[in-house]
């Protein structure tokens, strides 16, 4: 008899496409639970800015081991860490793992959801993620260089690492870094040490797909309702207890109300900014989803409800 592998289902698509309302209605269908593959959602009290799940602190209940109960669904890898602490795709994947591997061993179906395409991927194609420790000596050093833009970084990572275009984004200081910062180390390209395992799962991979226009509504729709449930507020409190210059504080929300609340741009401006880059962001996001020719591309619930539930009995 042929070993099944367990099953897993990854609900992804560009910010804004309304993956965390559907990840809840499949996981309420199909007796789920959901583990957030966001890079920002893992940042305790950055709320707003991260839209996570709950809106408001009365509206978030938290068990023990970080686990969230949001409209009576479990949500796993949201609050993991303090804005200044360092959080691996070695970390999530390793956490993650055993996450999906308890959901599955009490008879429940997990639920990956996110915009992260590397976190999804370290976990789908249990991808071995090069096993090169930080130097915080080199890392000062490619921050300085990356400070007036990432274009030249950029540049210089793909002269040593042709193929990081297929996954680094250009726009992405971090990556980056992390990119130069292996093959530096190493001496071996980034991409030659990023290989894929033996697989875990029989994995699902569904992506929502919006026309551009509509996403682009709804991502205007939103920055407007984070500037109104208190963005300005949360980023301000969040300064005060953590620097500019940290990863965390340099993501989209937080870096440009930063540029507000430094006197360098009116709000006006600031708001404009979020709308913009975010944009850019959910383009950057699905032409890395739309390389993967696994991804089952739905437009709603009932075509996810359907491909779920064929998939679940095969």
């Amino acid at each position: 008899m042929l070993y099944k592998r367990p099953k897993l289902v990854a609900l992804v698509g560009p910010t804004a496409s309304g993956k965390s309302v559907l990840a809840i209605k499949l996981a309420k269908k199909f007796n789920g639970e959901i583990i957030s593959a966001d890079s920002r959602q893992i940042y305790e009290g950055m709320d707003i800015g991260t839209a996570k799940s709950y809106r408001t602190k009365n509206e978030k209940r938290k068990m023990k081991n970080n686990i969230l109960i949001i409209e009576g669904i479990p949500h796993y890898m949201i609050d993991v860490v303090k804005p200044d602490k360092e959080f691996t795709l070695t970390h999530f994947k390793k956490e993650t793992l055993k996450i999906i591997k308890d959901i599955q061993k009490r008879g429940k179906i997990p639920f990956l959801v996110g915009g992260t395409g590397l976190y999804v991927r370290a976990v789908t194609d249990n991808l071995e993620i090069p096993k090169v420790p930080p130097d915080k000596k080199l890392r000062k050093k490619l921050e300085k260089e990356i400070e007036q833009g990432t274009k030249k970084s950029y540049h210089k990572l793909l002269k040593l690492d042709p193929a990081a275009k297929k996954f680094i984004d250009p726009q992405n200081p971090r990556r980056i870094i992390r990119a130069l910062e292996v093959c530096l180390k190493s001496e071996k390209s980034f991409s030659q040490l990023r290989k894929k395992g033996e697989e875990f799962f029989d994995v699902l991979e569904i992506g929502i797909k919006l026309p551009k226009e509509k996403l682009h509504k709804k991502i205007n729709q939103r920055v407007d309702k984070m500037i109104k449930q208190g963005l300005i507020k949360e980023t301000k409190e969040l300064s005060q207890k953590y620097s500019w210059d940290l990863p965390s504080m340099s993501g989209i929300g937080y870096k440009q109300i930063g540029m507000y609340l430094r006197g360098e741009i009116d709000l006006k401006e600031a708001i404009e900014l979020i709308k913009r880059d975010t944009r850019r962001y959910a383009k950057r996001q699905i032409t890395w989803f739309k390389r993967d020719k696994r991804i089952k591309w739905i437009t709603n619930y009932k075509e996810a409800k359907k491909i779920i539930k064929e998939f679940l009995i095969s």
